[in-house]
């Protein structure tokens, strides 16, 4: 699966996904600091999913109606970089599929996909 990580990822989520066998582009890695708008822009170029943990993708999604190949949004606050990990590869693994052109939001405890309309 093709996805692309935000910055505000975290490094161990990026490296379990690459483990895991997907084709992942951190923009930590590739251009920090660019705006939301840019990385919505490249995760679209590639038409991956692209998994981010700030809100403001919401709004350039929805209210804006920017095409999007998928978001999905880490909700995961005190849980340590290497629990994410797992928790991240796990839903990609099980919902990959259908996060793919879905507004999708990871917590600890529940894994919801909104469909794109």
């Amino acid at each position: 699966m093709k996805l692309v990580a935000d910055e505000s990822v975290d490094g161990p989520i990026v490296a379990r996904l690459r483990e895991d066998g997907h084709e992942v582009d951190y923009v930590a890695e590739m251009d920090p600091g660019i705006s939301d708008d840019r990385v919505l822009g490249h995760a679209n170029e590639r038409q991956a999913l692209l998994i981010t943990t700030d809100k403001d993708f919401g709004e350039l999604v929805f209210r804006q109606g920017r095409l999007n190949a998928g978001v999905l949004l880490l909700r995961l606050p005190g849980v340590s970089p290497n629990q994410k990990a797992e928790i991240v590869s796990r839903a990609v693994t099980a919902h990959g599929a259908e996060m793919e052109t879905a507004f999708s939001v990871i917590t600890s405890k529940i894994v919801r996909i909104r469909p794109k309309k």
